[in-house]
């Protein structure tokens, strides 16, 4: 899939012009073949306009309080297993260098169940996706339809014959304990 992002900014005069046209490509691994996140955008803090539309420090995958990502994932059908013969510690290496944080978020054993402390406005453009919940909860979404995602742990299974293409807005969010009832 080819995607092309257009960022806009503010010139000195504080009018609007664009400021980047371009291809992005995507992030692919060989510990999750057939997957494609594509990183459009992000930031670490709330922004403050007018700005130039230069992109400014985002560096984990997940963002922090008051940061926001903009993304797109491309999901196979089936189980995304690596190869046999793959070298682990040189894919680990180059999957955290290219989407840092992102596997350290993922937890070990569960087939992509994971959790991050944002809200994540997502929809399902292409295809047909999963939303496995921790509780055992089963959702299927398929295109067109929306998901406001919590902070809630999940994972994501394709379980159809063809992709499915979803795209994310994540907002950082605080996390707390919740209280015991006494």
């Amino acid at each position: 899939m080819k995607v092309r992002r257009v960022v806009t900014g503010h010139d000195s005069a504080g009018r609007a012009r664009v400021v980047d046209d371009r291809d992005v490509e995507p992030i692919t691994s060989d510990l999750m073949p057939g997957v494609a996140a594509y990183r459009l955008w992000g930031r670490d803090e709330r922004p403050t306009f007018p700005d130039d539309g230069a992109p400014r420090p985002a560096e984990a995958w997940y963002p922090p309080r008051d940061g926001s990502r903009f993304m797109i994932n491309m999901i196979p059908p089936g189980e995304v297993v690596p190869r046999p013969d793959l070298d682990m510690t040189a894919a680990l290496d180059e999957l955290e260098r290219r989407m840092p944080g992102a596997m350290a978020a993922m937890e070990p054993g569960t087939a992509g169940m994971h959790t991050t402390d944002s809200i994540d406005y997502v929809m399902v453009v292409s295809g047909e996706v999963t939303l496995d919940l921790d509780g055992g909860e089963r959702t299927v979404l398929r295109a067109g339809d929306v998901l406001v995602q919590n902070g809630t742990r999940h994972a994501w299974r394709n379980d159809c014959t063809e992709p499915c293409t979803i795209v994310g807005i994540a907002i950082g969010a605080d996390r707390t304990r919740p209280t015991t009832p006494r």
